[in-house]
C-alpha cells in the first residue's frame, strides 16, 4: 500500500493552484468534492433526511454541490447557510441549487444526518460563540454527523481546537489528508476519515504510515542474516525482558541481553550474557533504555558501539543534550515529557517540533503519544494511523522499542524501521484487545506481522 500524503493548508492551496494552472477550474474541483461528499454520506448514512450547514467560503460551496447530488438521489435535503457565499466558486455552486436556503440560527431544526460544511482548512480563529453553539446543538440532535474536509473549529496544521468541536462519525476530505486528521485532539473528533480523489496531484515529504514492507527471509540464510538485537539491561529487568521478547517476536534472528544477573521471564531462545562485546560486528541493532534506571554508565557503553541503536525510556533523560546523538545512527523514542527534557521547549506545532528535534540530533525521532510522529533529519515526517487508546498502559513503549530494534536489525533503514514498528504496535494492540497488558501486546506481534503476508 502506498503511503498517503499529508498536506498543510499552504501545501494544499499550492496543489489546488497547480491543478487550476493545469486547466482544471475551481468549479470543477468543487463539483468533484461535492459529488464525493454526497457519495460518502449516502453510503454511510443511507437515504435519510439531511441538513447541510454551509459557510461563506469554498467549504460551503462543497456543501451546496453535495446537497444537489444528494437531492438527485432522492434524499430530503435542507441547507442552512451562515451567510451569503463570498467566493466566486461558492456563488456558482449556490446558483445551481434551485431550492430554499435557510439562515442558520437558533431556530434551525436538526435532521437525522447533519453535514458540517461551515469552515475547512483555512480556519485560523475559533467560531463565534453563537455559531459554535448552533453547530453543537444540531449535531447533538442528529443521528449521524459528517464533516466536510475538517470539523469546523479545527486548525488544519496543528490539530488544535480553536473552539468547541462536536464529535463526528465521519470526515470526508479531498486530495490529501491534512495534519489535523492525524493529530490530537482533532483526530479524535473526525471519526472515520475518508479521502476522496478530486484530481489533485498531492505530493509531500509528510505522509501517513502505511503497512510496511518487511525484508523477506533468505531461504539459505542463518540467524545473523535475520538480525542480531543486542539489548543492555539495567535496574528493572521486566522492561528489558518485554523489549527483548518483542524483538524476537518481531522476527529478529537472534536476541541477546547483556546482564550481570539472570532475568526471569525471558524465552529460552533469548541469550543472557555478561561477556558480549557491544562492538560485535554481527550486531544489527543495539537497544538501550528500557529498565535502565539511574545507571548512566549503561548509556555511555551503548554510545561507544558502532552499531545502529534504539534509545528509549530511561536512557533519554541521561543523554543530556541532543547533540550526543549525532553520528550514532540512532532512533530515539521519547514521549512528551522525555521529549521536553531532551530537546527543551521547541516552539511550533507537534510536526514542527518533531522535525526540529530530528534536525538538531541527527537521529530519527519517534515522538510518541496519541498522535505518534516519526521524523527524520532529512525532513521526512510520518503520521501514525489511529491506534487504540488502550496502548496507554505500562510497558507498551518497551514493546515498541523492541519491535523497532528488530526491524532495524533486519536491515531496514532507520526511518523505515521506526515507521514499521509504530504500525505493527498499533495493529498488535487492536488484536490484543482493550483489556490487554504489555505482555499480551508482545504475544500479538506475530499476528500483526501476519497481516503483511
Amino acid at each position: 500500500m502506498v503511503a498517503r500524503p499529508i498536506l498543510t493548508a499552504e501545501a494544499m492551496r499550492a496543489a489546488e493552484q497547480a491543478a487550476i494552472d493545469g486547466g482544471t477550474s475551481v468549479e470543477q474541483l468543487m463539483e468533484r468534492a461535492g459529488a464525493a461528499l454526497a457519495e460518502a454520506a449516502y453510503r454511510f448514512a443511507g437515504p435519510v433526511p439531511a441538513l447541510l450547514l454551509c459557510g461563506p467560503g469554498n467549504n460551503g460551496g462543497d456543501g451546496y454541490s453535495a446537497a444537489r447530488h444528494l437531492a438527485a438521489r432522492g434524499v430530503a435535503v435542507r441547507i442552512a447557510a451562515l451567510s451569503e457565499p463570498k467566493s466566486a466558486a461558492a456563488q456558482w455552486a449556490l446558483g445551481h441549487w434551485h431550492r430554499e436556503v435557510e439562515v442558520l440560527s437558533d431556530s434551525t431544526l436538526s435532521a437525522p444526518l447533519v453535514i458540517d460544511c461551515l469552515f475547512g482548512t483555512g480556519l485560523k480563529r475559533g467560531l463565534k460563540d453563537t455559531v459554535s453553539a448552533q453547530l453543537s446543538r444540531l449535531c447533538e440532535q442528529a443521528v449521524v454527523k459528517i464533516a466536510c474536509d475538517l470539523p469546523s473549529g479545527v486548525e488544519s496544521d496543528s490539530g488544535a481546537e480553536l473552539s468547541p468541536v462536536p464529535m463526528f462519525d465521519m470526515t470526508v476530505t479531498f486530495g490529501a489528508l491534512k495534519p489535523a486528521h492525524r493529530l490530537y485532539p482533532a483526530m479524535h473528533k473526525c471519526g472515520r476519515v475518508v479521502l476522496a480523489d478530486i484530481g489533485i496531484d498531492a505530493r509531500s515529504d509528510w505522509h501517513e504510515i502505511a503497512p510496511p514492507v518487511v525484508p523477506p527471509l533468505d531461504p539459505g540464510g542463518h540467524k545473523y542474516d535475520r538480525g542480531l538485537v543486542h539489548a543492555l539491561a539495567g535496574k528493572m529487568p521486566g522492561a528489558i525482558a518485554l523489549a527483548a521478547t518483542a524483538a524476537a517476536r518481531a522476527g529478529a534472528g537472534y536476541v541477546r541481553v547483556s546482564t550481570s544477573r539472570h532475568i526471569d521471564g525471558l524465552p529460552s531462545s533469548i541469550v543472557q550474557t555478561d561477556t558480549a562485546e557491544v562492538n560485535d560486528e554481527r550486531i544489527g541493532c543495539l537497544l538501550v533504555g528500557p529498565g535502565m534506571g539511574d545507571i548512566p554508565q549503561v548509556l555511555t557503553l551503548a554510545l561507544t558501539s558502532r552499531a545502529p541503536k534504539v534509545i528509549d525510556a530511561d536512557a533519554i533523560p541521561h543523554l543530556g543534550e541532543p547533540e550526543r546523538l549525532k553520528g550514532q545512527d540512532a532512533i530515539v523514542t521519547p514521549h512528551e515529557g522525555e521529549f521536553r527534557r531532551l530537546f527543551g521547549d521547541i516552539g511550533g506545532s507537534k510536526p514542527e517540533r518533531a522535525l526540529e528535534a530530528a534536525r538538531r540530533s541527527g537521529a530519527v525521532v519517534v515522538y510518541k503519544g496519541p498522535d505518534t510522529l516519526v521524523a527524520s533529519p532529512d525532513g521526512q515526517l510520518a503520521f501514525a494511523p489511529p491506534a487504540p487508546a488502550w496502548l496507554a498502559t505500562a510497558g507498551t513503549g518497551d514493546v515498541l522499542s523492541g519491535i523497532i530494534a528488530a526491524m532495524r536489525a533486519r536491515g531496514m533503514p532507520g526511518f523505515d524501521a521506526a515507521c514499521a514498528g509504530v504500525w505493527l504496535q498499533g495493529r498488535a494492540a487492536e488484536i490484543a484487545g482493550p483489556e490487554m497488558i504489555a505482555d499480551d501486546l508482545v504475544r500479538s506481534v506475530p499476528q500483526a506481522l501476519a497481516l503483511l503476508a
